[in-house]
């Protein structure tokens, strides 16, 4: 008996049982339910689902529309960040970087109740960028400068050596440097440097796929005796092997402009024209340049904005099939993204295509179960 309730073919009723191998066909009534339900809340069916799974309905577009909004307002619903975006923003990193349980507890959590805003507060999909909505408590307060002031505070409870503080809702007003998901402290302190920066912006928001580095790449070169060279300066003499700048060409520049910030995402220049502050300009491979975070910000809510709605569908739409995306998906994925794009479509927006569209409803088998 124990073996029957542990079975993947009992847990999982329609997404594992191959019912009818090599054919392709439109998912039933019942795997629909369950594919939303996992897909939205991690969690199986509940009653309301199976009612609409009973009696057919939740084939129809406008009922599992109606049904994607009534779970994105129920506490269930912030499973969706908790899992979808720890994997997308691999967030997960901080778990063994950050030894204190309480600084864990903060920058972890904190962009998770930002995915959580965008997602069930029906919020532009690009706020992922732009938002000046953010998370706080007492553990990332110190980040925000003047902001902090007016920030809510809560009182340490007594006799509690360790504690953590709730979160409140911010709209951010002169901590200009912060905004959407990049420059968020957990974000920064999991990539320390330029290079880690880099390489997770252009990989997690702007969709670029990266190859490998060569195995034989050479360590960065000391600075010639008697001369004071920044890393930056440093590495332009490393990035000039041929090997090294097909890939330096498009991370470094996205990685430097965040050189501002320290390993802990603490932001050290307050003074963006200050002669002695780092160097955080740069110019893309695509011919935008910009001076700083703030102006490379611009780029990517202009030319670059379509690039990172596409990326942010085809994550999502992986996430909800549970499977790595194919050729076959990509008319899917450019209708989507030209429909947001076009309309600066919402998070709700985005999920609703994508449980209305072809690969969410049918399924393809290859093979038999055994």
């Amino acid at each position: 008996m124990k073996a029957v309730l542990l079975s993947p073919s009992f847990l999982y009723r329609g997404l594992l049982v191959e019912r009818f191998p090599g054919t392709q066909r439109h998912v039933d009534p019942f795997e629909l339910a369950e594919r939303l339900s996992y897909f939205l809340w991690e969690d199986r069916p509940d009653e309301d689902l199976m009612t609409l799974a009973t009696d057919g309905s939740i084939l129809k577009e406008e009922v599992i529309t109606s049904q994607v909004k009534r779970m994105l307002k129920v506490p269930q619903a912030r499973n969706l960040a908790e899992s979808f975006g720890v994997q997308w923003l691999g967030i997960a990193n901080l778990d063994e970087l950050i030894k204190n349980p309480i600084s864990h507890h903060s920058l972890r959590t904190q962009p998770v109740l930002f995915l959580n805003h965008l997602f069930t507060e029906n919020r532009p999909v690009i706020e992922l960028i732009s938002s000046r909505t953010t998370f706080v408590n007492e553990g990332v307060s110190g980040f925000y400068g003047q902001d902090r002031g007016k920030m809510k505070r809560h009182k340490k409870p007594k006799g509690i050596e360790r504690h953590t503080t709730p979160f409140n809702k911010f709209t951010l007003e002169k901590a200009t440097w912060r905004g959407g998901i990049i420059t968020m402290p957990g974000i920064l302190t999991m990539n320390r440097g330029p290079i880690q920066r880099g390489t997770w912006l252009l990989r997690r928001v702007l969709g670029v796929r990266l190859g490998e580095p060569p195995a034989d790449v050479p360590p960065i070169k000391p600075a010639p005796r008697g001369q004071k060279l920044t890393f930056r300066e440093r590495f332009e003499r490393h990035r000039t092997d041929p090997s090294c700048a097909r890939c330096h060409e498009k991370i470094d520049p996205l990685g430097f402009s965040l050189d501002a910030y320290d390993v802990n995402g603490r932001f050290i220049n307050q003074n963006w024209e200050t002669a002695n502050g780092p160097d955080t300009s740069g110019k893309l491979p695509t011919g935008e340049s910009f001076q700083d975070y703030a102006g490379l910000k611009e780029i990517l809510l202009g030319p670059q904005k379509e690039k990172i709605i596409r990326n942010s569908v085809e994550r999502t739409l992986s996430y909800a099939m549970c499977r790595k995306l194919t050729r076959n998906d990509q008319p899917t994925i450019d209708r989507i993204t030209k429909s947001i794009v076009k309309n600066n479509g919402t998070w709700e927006d985005l999920f609703i295509e994508i449980v209305n569209s072809l690969p969410f409803r049918e399924t393809i088998f290859e093979g038999q179960t055994k």
